[in-house]
């Protein structure tokens, strides 16, 4: 039974613990392993809770590395203003934009976010940037991200100063949301069908889709539930 670990035991376990952030901290700094820095980050996070040392590692294998996955969650810690850093959106886009361009498994994740960003403005020099939004939600929404198809759908339906309105478009992206479980999405949709907004009117397809709302709708209630209980 050698090497194996008493988890009754809070001496070994944490001896054991302790054995692992040795470990990972030497795959990140000496084996230059950025998938080592990320389980590091992890560990200081969710073991330690030592949140300005996980900040400190994830800042490193971001700008060291590019590693995807650190890259998001230091986005995540400007946002927040957590681990030290004070809040800095614009640090948050770059941060959102490396991930994005990782193709990592948070990727999607950061284009979307990148696009909010560029939407509300506040991380831009000349304010709200609808085109780089646009560009980003496109990205996200390609990659299978229901907000991003949804916000697409609502950009095309509002307009703006640099973008006409299409309701074809709309519609197109409203229909890619509730494919995705975008409960929103299916409604916008269902009513755009309904008033022959974008398509030609068709109650049958709109009944569907506002069913569809109804379904989805119910199932994150029924989530909620059994979380909260």
């Amino acid at each position: 039974m050698s090497g194996l670990i008493n988890f009754e035991d809070e001496k070994e376990v944490k001896q054991y613990l302790d054995n692992i952030g040795v470990e990972f901290s030497y795959q990140c700094y000496r084996e230059k392993d950025p998938e080592g820095c990320q389980r590091l980050a992890d560990y200081m996070e969710g073991v330690k809770k030592n949140f300005e040392s996980t900040a400190q590692v994830l800042k490193h294998n971001c700008e060291t590395n590019k590693h995807g996955e650190s890259c998001y969650k230091l986005g995540a810690y400007y946002i927040q203003g957590k681990g030290g850093f004070t809040e800095n959106l614009k640090m948050a886009y770059s941060c959102f934009m490396t991930a994005c361009s990782s193709g990592g498994k948070k990727s999607v994740d950061a284009c979307h976010n990148v696009g909010l960003l560029a939407h509300d403005g506040r991380a831009m020099e000349g304010g709200p940037d609808p085109g780089a939004a646009r560009q980003y939600y496109e990205k996200a929404c390609t990659g299978g991200f229901a907000p991003s198809c949804f916000n697409l759908s609502a950009m095309y339906i509002e307009g703006s100063p640099k973008q006409s309105k299409d309701m074809g478009l709309a519609l197109t992206y409203a229909t890619r949301a509730c494919e995705l479980g975008h409960v929103w999405g299916c409604a916008n949709a269902s009513r755009m069908y309904k008033l022959g907004d974008g398509a030609e009117k068709d109650e049958k397809k709109a009944e569907e889709l506002k069913n569809r709302a109804k379904e989805l709708h119910f199932q994150e209630k029924e989530r909620q539930l059994k979380f909260g209980e």
